[in-house]
């Protein structure tokens, strides 16, 4: 498990290196709230384009896994490259989206003004290294399926180093860099992202952990395409949903006003720190849980669901404690003194979402086992469930002073930005909950991939 998960925590963390490091410049030298409401929805997107190709990245952990389980690496490797010639293809639909409706999302999300410039800025810089984006994805998944993380953990370092590199220098212009303020934390993460799939594409070329491009391999095989796209289109699903209320979630928080929207910006970034672990072993339990079933032993899958699992729980939980005693001092590293409401609103939404890091840890872990097993259709009910008919109406109800239902005026909390937070917490306890159920339940041991 340790083998497994902590490269991933070590990928992640310098995942969320970058996230602090584009926070910090954006409080520090860009003045006003609309760059930190620009920075807030661009770090939902640059977690959307890479889900964008989840379907493909699940299916490849879950099936690869259970071949290298089964003592079948060459079909795994055959599945692997099947897996990027599906990718090329997303990589061409998802470039044509993001170029297309750039504008209507981002109006989507209630941004406007100077915000809204920002992030139009920001998405045309980042559009040219998206097929590096996917590469990076899927490659990556196909070295973990074959239980190698540190691949993974190598390149990220690399990306993570030239991004903020750039980034400090081009918004700065420390070393006769030009100064280019909020566009060069854009260029920032092109170049890092560029350079990182490039490095990923040229180590699969050459080949590691039986994960090899061959050409003839490339032509899509519609019997293998098919078998992967049944595992990971669920899967994928689940992840859009995720994607796709989680941004339904920011449009409405963002419809609060700046000072609220900036200061859910800044909190999101931050409680990262706290579920990052829960990271690490969703993809370790993943890995563990689709190779013991392509092995036959059911029980040692269930066992290995157990233990990633108490894992994540205390580590997560035991940084929430931490994010909630040092509320206060996090948020005022990254935003300029100033800027005192939201560094105290900021505060208060990281004590709240501190109580929620138990359950988060719980459906993380869970839903990684599930995906890795194959049972992705599971979290995928339950992620609507949890998103759909709990934390977005909720939301609504805590946040606003009147809710309309049907033509009724219901009597709301009004507590703004926090009651949204809190609807989030009341959201995840449910679906750690129902995710416990299912895990218990077994049945995702004996799905066929």
């Amino acid at each position: 498990m340790l083998r497994l998960a902590l490269p991933v925590l070590g990928e992640e963390s310098l995942t969320l290196l970058v996230g602090w490091t584009d926070l910090w410049l954006v409080g520090q030298y860009i003045a006003g709230e609309e760059s930190k409401a620009a920075m807030g929805l661009m770090s939902y997107v640059m977690w959307l384009i890479p889900s964008m190709f989840a379907a493909i990245s699940i299916g490849t952990v879950a099936i690869v896994s259970r071949l290298v389980g089964a003592g079948k690496p060459r079909t795994a490797n055959r599945l692997a490259n099947q897996a990027v010639s599906i990718g090329i293809l997303a990589c061409v639909v998802v470039t044509a989206l993001t170029f297309w409706f750039q504008q209507p999302f981002i109006r989507a999300m209630n941004l406007e003004g100077q915000s809204a410039d920002f992030a139009s800025r920001y998405l045309n810089r980042i559009l040219p290294v998206i097929p590096l984006i996917m590469i990076q994805q899927v490659g990556a998944a196909s070295l973990r399926g074959a239980g190698d993380t540190i691949t993974g953990l190598v390149v990220k370092s690399i990306v993570v180093v030239l991004n903020i590199l750039f980034s400090v220098l081009l918004v700065t212009g420390l070393w006769l860099a030009p100064q280019l303020g909020f566009d060069g934390i854009a260029m920032g993460t092109a170049i890092g992202h560029g350079t990182g799939g490039l490095i990923l594409l040229a180590v699969m070329i050459r080949g590691r952990a039986g994960i090899r491009l061959k050409g003839g391999w490339l032509i899509p095989r519609w019997n293998l395409v098919k078998k992967l796209l049944r595992v990971g289109l669920p899967g994928g699903f689940d992840i859009a949903a995720v994607l796709v209320c989680q941004l339904m979630f920011l449009s409405f928080v963002n419809s609060l006003g700046k000072l609220q929207a900036a200061a859910h910006a800044v909190a999101i970034q931050i409680e990262a720190v706290a579920y990052l672990p829960g990271t690490a072993f969703q993809v370790a339990v993943a890995t563990m849980a689709g190779q013991f079933l392509g092995a036959r032993m059911p029980g040692r899958a269930m066992r290995s669901v157990f233990a990633c699992t108490l894992a994540g729980l205390f580590v997560v939980s035991t940084s929430g404690g931490l994010v909630y005693l040092l509320a206060d001092r996090i948020s005022g590293f990254f935003i300029h003194a100033s800027d005192a409401p939201t560094i105290q609103l900021a505060a208060e939404l990281l004590r709240i979402v501190s109580w929620a890091m138990p359950a988060l840890a719980v459906v993380m872990v869970l839903s990684g086992a599930l995906r890795g097993a194959g049972d992705t259709k599971w979290p995928f009910v339950i992620t609507l469930t949890g998103f759909l008919l709990i934390r977005i109406p909720l939301a609504y109800y805590l946040s606003l002073d009147e809710v309309s239902l049907l033509g009724l005026k219901i009597a709301g909390w009004e507590m703004g930005v926090q009651g949204a937070w809190y609807a989030m917490l009341v959201d995840l306890v449910c679906r750690s909950l129902m995710l416990s159920a299912r895990t218990l339940q077994g049945g995702w041991q004996r799905v066929r991939v």
